[in-house]
């Protein structure tokens, strides 16, 4: 089922959440699998998963010029409207390094503005309490994010929360680029939304010596196969999208428990 689609039994709108706006049913299989494709060949691949109602992950993707961007957010499981988070966080982050890029910020910059952008969309979807106070009242969707960036000069990547970015080369095991918020027992310690701190992404650039793949995914996947060098067997030599549904695939066939998303960014060639 697509964003416009309409409510299959009184054909009526269907909200971010799956339900129909009107007659309040829940839409069968909402956004249960999503597969988008850019110029230039990225992809990205997101799938409900076998346990979960609703897919929470969200990804965007554009290509504007010499650059290719793309972004991946994970609702918080424990916050209300995860998935209008997640959703609203990419779509703000991809537009927002779009429109820095094509202006001229450095991906740093751009990235680091991005995330502070993306941050204030989400916490806007916050109830506020009392008209007096302004005080919210708990009610607070969250989400990660993590965005990366392939250009002519390399690649760049930021993230807030557990979602992530790697690099994976045609030759060689590849690595993780930036680190996880998490602290005990592996509890978020960052992320965006109203109850979070201004967001301070981990920005991480990277200048490769040969052709590769920028990935982005949740943890629905990485959690399955944390290791760079595992994601890339799996991921093998197959197109973007034949890769990203690949490692969707894997997670599933390893239990698939979470929501799963992969994003894949071509490199096509080593930077000099």
């Amino acid at each position: 089922m697509d964003e416009t689609a309409s409510c299959g039994r009184c054909g009526g709108t269907v909200a971010p959440d799956g339900h129909c706006w009107d007659c309040g049913a829940a839409q069968v299989a909402f956004r249960a699998r999503l597969e988008i494709e850019a110029a230039g060949g990225a992809a990205g691949v997101s799938d409900r998963g076998t346990r979960r109602e609703i897919n929470a992950d969200a990804m965007a993707l554009v290509t504007r010029g010499a650059w290719t961007i793309g972004v991946v957010c994970d609702g918080v499981s424990m916050a209300p409207r995860a998935e209008r988070a997640a959703r609203v966080a990419a779509e703000v982050g991809v537009t927002a390094l779009a429109g820095l890029l094509e202006s001229g910020v450095l991906p740093e910059v751009a990235l680091a503005e991005a995330a502070g952008r993306a941050g204030r969309a989400v916490a806007g979807l916050a109830d506020t309490g009392s008209a007096n106070t302004g005080e919210r009242d708990g009610v607070a969707p969250a989400c990660t994010w993590v965005a990366g960036v392939v250009g002519p000069e390399g690649l760049w990547s930021g993230s807030v929360g557990d979602s992530r970015a790697y690099w994976l080369p045609d030759k060689g095991p590849g690595m993780a680029l930036g680190e996880d918020d998490t602290g005990d027992l592996e509890a978020l310690t960052a992320w965006l939304g109203a109850d979070a701190d201004q967001p301070v992404p981990h920005v991480r650039s990277y200048r490769p010596g040969c052709a590769g793949r920028l990935l982005l995914c949740t943890d629905g996947l990485w959690r399955h196969r944390p290791d760079a060098a595992g994601l890339r067997a799996v991921l093998g030599e197959a197109d973007p999208l034949d890769g990203a549904r690949a490692l969707v695939s894997y997670a599933l066939e390893a239990g698939g428990q979470d929501n799963i998303t992969a994003l894949v960014v071509p490199v096509p060639t080593a930077t000099d």
